[in-house]
């Protein structure tokens, strides 16, 4: 079984699908182990069958949520360690919020893309250290990259030949987080005229604009740290955004 658990976990990351491995690491069965992937559930090895419908859906919910986690069931144990291959942060337009931006979410472990059809502005002296950096438009991206659950796309350009094709090409897709600049009133507008291309209420409420969180920054960094703290919100699915001074809240999730 150990063997069938290695490759399934090997299989998970060579196919960067998400998934876990799950243990149990105290009690009865102690050392059984099981594979499950996000989508097909059982892959490999096996789990105590009164417990496992409950530690797969507790396991499916960790590995949305991106955590790590021993939970006890009765008198067992079991750890619960989530695989995941790397988020995408697209963004698109490469003024001078995306440099630092992407800077940001290599740190914070995201493959990056910067997308510009402005050549003197998507250059390598400017991004050197982005994973992808394209000279084109929108569908030179979404031609060899098919946004799911692991996609955050950022569009940083208010030129509708940009924002309009990036929003056809995310409709209806499983993204995580889909944040556009603008102000209430920009953001207004395009809600309105995203209504009349069919777009839903809740497809709209889902678009985080104006985007980042309220942090009052002025400089294209201090906006950057924003955007990315929203992100890094969006990502785990908890925190208030607010000071942890004068609160109890936990510290980390």
């Amino acid at each position: 079984m150990v063997n069938t658990v290695v490759e399934a976990i090997r299989r998970l990351k060579d196919s960067e699908s998400l998934g876990a491995l799950v243990t149990v690491v105290d009690g009865q069965d102690q050392g059984m182990a099981a594979v499950i992937h996000v989508d097909d559930g059982y892959v490999a090895g096996s789990l105590p069958p009164e417990i496992a419908d409950d530690v797969i859906a507790d396991a499916t919910v960790l590995m949305e949520q991106e955590k790590s986690l021993a939970l006890s069931y009765g008198e067992r144990r079991v750890l619960i360690d989530f695989v995941a291959p790397s988020p995408v942060m697209l963004i698109f337009g490469a003024g001078h919020i995306a440099q630092p931006l992407s800077i940001f979410a290599r740190e914070l472990g995201f493959r990056t893309v910067v997308a510009d059809a402005r050549s003197t502005w998507a250059t390598a002296e400017r991004f050197p250290d982005v994973d992808e950096l394209i000279a084109g438009w929108p569908d030179r991206v979404f031609d060899h990259i098919e946004p799911d659950r692991r996609t955050y796309v950022v569009l940083l350009s208010h030129d509708a030949r940009f924002e309009v094709p990036v929003l056809e090409a995310v409709k209806g897709k499983p993204i995580k987080y889909l944040g556009a600049m603008g102000s209430r009133r920009t953001h207004a507008m395009r809600a309105e005229r995203l209504a009349s291309d069919g777009w839903t209420d809740a497809e709209i409420a889902e678009i985080h604009a104006p985007i980042g969180l309220d942090l009052k920054g002025a400089t294209p960094a201090e906006t950057a740290i924003a955007i990315a703290g929203e992100i890094i919100q969006t990502r785990y699915g908890a925190g208030s955004g607010v000071s942890l001074r004068g609160t109890d809240v936990a510290i980390h999730g």
